[in-house]
């Protein structure tokens, strides 16, 4: 269906600032979102992002008032027990940390906008050591999955997927026959049917639909205060606005606490931050004279599309391939050792490009290929590190979500970071590390799904020809 078609019959979206929604925000709140991949940070600005999660690490980012705090779990690349194991973790740290300088948490689990990752694992684990912890229980689970930015938005709870202005349904995309967090459906009532395994029935499931979110955020907060305790919503969004005014309606519900599970721009609507304008290249510092490492980790067919533009615009950057098949067998070590030397070779003359074989290898079962993508992305890590200790770059762009997640804590051993803000307008997010060997080394992460095809020719040639 054209987006036009689908589009036509909506009500006129309802005028809400950004600052309509921090006017409402209560100073004493503080808003930490487990990040199941650093891609989250793509929609914000200004913000503390961490790679670790002990009390020291959210000491220090409450410490900086923020009204957000970001913690990369990066569960998307996790087995379930190991998942929530994380996200019991971050509780913990993070009700303690808040306690003690009288902040009241809203925690949010951001997930992917395309309906992959740990659903209803995540929220189930928060919801219950929030309890374990002395906190209310939440009254209400909100499922905001919409990311206009990158032409993910819902209607009448179906989820789409819109390029070229084509509005597909996410079930019908390659998306949902992911090797791990595979679903059929689009509609959001029977994706949580399905996701739960008929825990919780689609007839259950509240649709707060795109009427009543147009019809201010008093309806949205009369909407929500009518359901039963425990109940899931599915959220309409088409715009920012749309969002805005369900993140003024849930600041209102005072009296009830709510649990998050979103795509990556909620955030910035929930706390009131406007739509930031991408970071200028005069803005940015470089510690070093090298070319720019670029690491594509990503399958995905736009991912491959835009590295085939980025040869053709910057024919001169030299590319490095990690052959996968090699990353899992005894040619590891030697492997990388080669590879490694030819990188940093390389990046004496300019920019480079390191990515995987486009072979896509997996496993007999679910479990077997999130090891044999951990094995692959752990190469891909230790080829960073070698680079990172023989020649650092000017500058490091990780392309996919694991990948820019394990090459942010494991290779740059980056434990805490400020997202300066986007690079491309709300897609592509920069990072300033503020600690670990990649100090002066600006670090982009890039999701694999997101951008056009000269997106990433953009991105390098913003930081490359910056001087």
């Amino acid at each position: 269906m054209h987006v036009d078609a689908l589009l036509a019959p909506l009500p006129a979206p309802v005028e809400v600032t950004a600052a309509d929604v921090s006017a409402e925000v209560n100073e004493a709140s503080l808003v930490v979102v487990l990040d199941d991949d650093p891609t989250g940070t793509q929609s914000v600005a200004h913000l503390p992002v961490l790679t670790r999660w002990e009390r020291e690490d959210l000491d220090g980012a409450i410490a900086t008032g923020a009204p957000a705090v970001y913690v990369l779990t990066n569960t998307r690349s996790l087995d379930e027990e190991t998942a929530a194991r994380r996200g019991r973790e971050v509780v913990a740290a993070a009700l303690a940390a808040a306690r003690s300088v009288g902040r009241h948490v809203t925690f949010v689990s951001r997930g992917d906008s395309t309906l992959r990752g740990h659903f209803p694992l995540e929220t189930d684990v928060l919801a219950a050591e929030i309890v374990a912890h002395g906190g209310r229980e939440p009254a209400l689970t909100l499922l905001v999955p919409a990311f206009p930015d990158a032409g993910r938005i819902t209607v009448d709870a179906v989820h789409y997927w819109v390029v070229d202005g084509e509005a597909t349904p996410v079930g019908e995309t390659a998306f949902a026959e992911d090797a791990t967090f595979g679903f059929s459906s689009s509609d959001l009532r029977d994706w949580v049917e399905e996701k739960t395994a008929g825990r919780i029935l689609a007839a259950d499931v509240a649709a707060l639909t795109i009427d009543v979110i147009r019809s201010g955020a008093l309806a949205v907060e009369e909407f929500l205060r009518a359901l039963t305790p425990g109940t899931v919503v599915a959220v309409d969004v088409v715009e920012e606005t749309d969002m805005r005014v369900v993140a003024l309606a849930v600041h209102r519900l005072r009296d009830r606490d709510v649990l998050l599970r979103v795509g990556p721009p909620y955030v910035r609507a929930h706390i009131g931050q406007a739509i930031a304008e991408p970071v200028r290249a005069a803005d940015i510092p470089f510690a070093h004279d090298r070319g720019g490492l670029i690491v594509v980790g990503s399958h995905v067919p736009l991912t491959t599309a835009q590295l085939d533009e980025l040869r053709r615009a910057r024919p001169e950057t030299a590319t490095i391939e990690l052959d996968v098949r090699s990353l899992i067998d005894d040619r590891r070590d030697a492997h990388l050792d080669a590879q490694a030397s030819a990188v940093a070779r390389a990046l004496a003359d300019g920019s480079v490009v390191v990515h995987t074989t486009r072979e896509l290898v997996t496993g007999a079962d679910g479990e077997e290929s999130l090891d044999i993508a951990r094995r692959v992305s752990g190469g891909v890590v230790e080829l960073v590190r070698r680079v990172l200790a023989i020649a650092p770059p000017r500058f490091v762009i990780a392309k996919g979500g694991i990948t820019s997640s394990d090459v942010a804590s494991e290779a740059l051993e980056i434990r805490r970071a400020t997202v300066l803000g986007p690079l491309l307008p709300g897609i592509v997010s920069l990072w300033q590390p503020e600690t670990g060997p990649a100090v002066g080394i600006p670090y982009v992460v890039f999701a694999g799904n997101v951008g056009d095809t000269d997106s990433l020719a953009k991105v390098v040639a913003t930081l490359a020809d910056a001087r």
